[in-house]
């Protein structure tokens, strides 16, 4: 009797998820409230990042390849990206204490415009349900999420920048 009565709230959850994945599960939510450190150690607060358009949160790690290559290929379209639509955009690494130091090194060296911000105890990812990296928010200029994505295959950044687009065109109606 127990073995069915775990199996069935197993499956209530399993539902559950999937029901929610249908959906955008973070449409409306709000980015979380935390203190974090950008590279030069200055603290930041994820919920009052002072910019005054949208905001697109990526989080990444130096050794994940794909997070590399989402950051990078929207590095090439980035300055385009700000001057139409006014978007800032936040990379949050999640590399722990001992892989943290090379979040500096590889930043400067491809020249990322992006403010970077260190999440070495993952309880931005956390608090933001991150499971896995490279997982990247959109945010209105309230700090509620209006998009959500997991992952990265090329293409992934035309989309985000749809997305975009059709947020600052609501905001301008």
């Amino acid at each position: 009797m127990k073995k069915l009565a775990l199996l069935l709230i197993g499956f209530t959850f399993t539902l559950a998820a999937v029901a929610q994945e249908e959906g955008n599960p973070d449409d409306g939510k709000k980015v979380a409230s935390l203190q974090l450190e950008d590279m030069e150690g200055n603290v930041v607060n994820t919920a009052d990042l002072g910019f005054e358009g949208p905001v697109i949160i990526s989080f990444w790690a130096t050794w994940c390849s794909p997070c590399k290559r989402e950051l990078n290929t929207i590095h090439e379209e980035y300055i385009d990206w700000q001057e139409e639509t006014g978007v800032n955009l936040v990379a949050v690494s999640v590399d722990n204490e001992q892989t943290r130091g090379r979040v500096p090194v590889y930043v400067n060296g491809v020249g990322w415009d992006y403010l970077v911000l260190m999440d070495p105890n993952g309880d931005f990812k956390r608090a933001m349900g991150v499971n896995n990296v490279p997982h990247t928010f959109l945010l209105d200029k309230n700090g509620n999420v209006v998009y959500s994505h997991n992952n990265y295959a090329s293409g992934d950044e035309e989309e985000l920048y749809e997305h975009l687009l059709e947020l600052t065109e609501g905001e301008k109606e």
